[in-house]
């Protein structure tokens, strides 16, 4: 075998944990040449389930997956990691406000921030638990002081991503794989802009094919940005399994050289690109180097509706930044 992943994954006996693991541990996210050790976070009072979620581990027989940690204690989970997966969190419910989320998560994530000081030189980072780019904000703030390079962190976009996709794709009548170029502004909420005058259908401007500018402005970007309350309406619960899938999604998309012109989104440390303010996690169209290097696409044209909207996600993230300044 070529080499081995050490990867770290927090909040491992809940629902995303439960759909994520079993996809990493498989293969299907490195390839068939490498090999997958797991490090598995979990407050001391899920332990006992995270032991059922090792066993059923243990159980898939898995050819790839070298070994398993279980641990309570970050220092430990993140000890030698290459990818470390943030998702432990606790879930929005129904009709929570937004703050109390904010205020109620950020403390995890300056502890995890700190003891990402033990992994490995190369480590990338995904934060997944929400509110997600303000979240990456504080674990990135504190991980830095530490050694930890700011362009290693990512707050996890490529759930808004494939929702618009899959939006886009049944409205055009296509398969999904026909949509490119889709692009999500800002942050990951109900704010955030997702970009379909940039987005292609089989190489096409989206508007073309589709031909209802007004159901682009409006439905398709209302749908997008509520869809993680649809789900919590409908199921009673916030997105797992998708959530789970675009997590996959956004590290193999860091694992693998971006081909064309496409592109993929994810939050990312704003370098004043397109006037975001710099210091913000905010979400860009990204192309990646396929060896953890990933840079922001520059050069689109954006449009005065366009800045409206992502002038509103930048006002959101900026406020959300005021709400943790004792955290950072």
């Amino acid at each position: 075998m070529a080499r081995t992943v050490h990867v770290a994954i927090t909040g491992a006996a809940g629902q995303i944990g439960y759909s994520l693991l079993p996809r990493l541990a498989s293969g299907a996210v490195f390839g068939p040449d490498t090999r997958v050790s797991l490090n598995l976070l979990e407050i001391t009072p899920a332990l006992s389930a995270l032991d059922g979620v090792v066993m059923e581990l243990d159980d898939c027989a898995f050819p790839l997956l070298d070994d398993i940690v279980a641990t309570d204690k970050p220092d430990v989970a993140f000890d030698g990691v290459n990818w470390a997966l943030l998702v432990g969190a606790k879930p929005r419910s129904k009709g929570m406000e937004r703050g109390d989320l904010i205020r109620e998560n950020g403390p995890i994530f300056v502890g995890q921030g700190k003891a990402l000081a033990k992994a490995a030189d190369d480590v990338r980072v995904l934060v997944v638990g929400n509110p997600a780019n303000t979240n990456c904000l504080i674990a990135m703030t504190h991980a830095a002081r530490a050694g930890v390079p700011g362009e290693r962190f990512a707050a996890m976009m490529r759930l808004d991503q494939n929702r618009a996709m899959a939006q886009l794709a049944s409205k055009a009548g296509v398969e999904v794989g026909a949509v490119t170029n889709m692009a999500i502004w800002g942050n990951h909420s109900a704010t955030q802009y997702p970009d379909a005058e940039n987005a292609r259908i089989n190489q096409k401007p989206c508007a073309d094919v589709i031909g209802h500018v007004s159901w682009l402005q409006k439905e398709f970007i209302q749908v997008v940005q509520q869809r993680g309350a649809a789900v919590i309406e409908a199921r009673g619960q916030s997105s797992a399994a998708s959530a789970a899938n675009a997590a996959i999604d956004h590290v193999i998309s860091m694992e693998t050289a971006t081909t064309g012109d496409d592109w993929f989104s994810a939050g990312v440390l704003s370098d004043g690109s397109y006037g975001i303010d710099a210091g913000l996690i905010f979400s860009f169209p990204l192309r990646s180097d396929g060896k953890g290097g990933r840079s922001i696409v520059e050069g689109l044209e954006l449009s005065d509706f366009a800045k409206v909207k992502i002038d509103a996600t930048t006002s959101e993230l900026k406020e959300e930044k005021a709400v943790v300044a004792d955290l950072l």
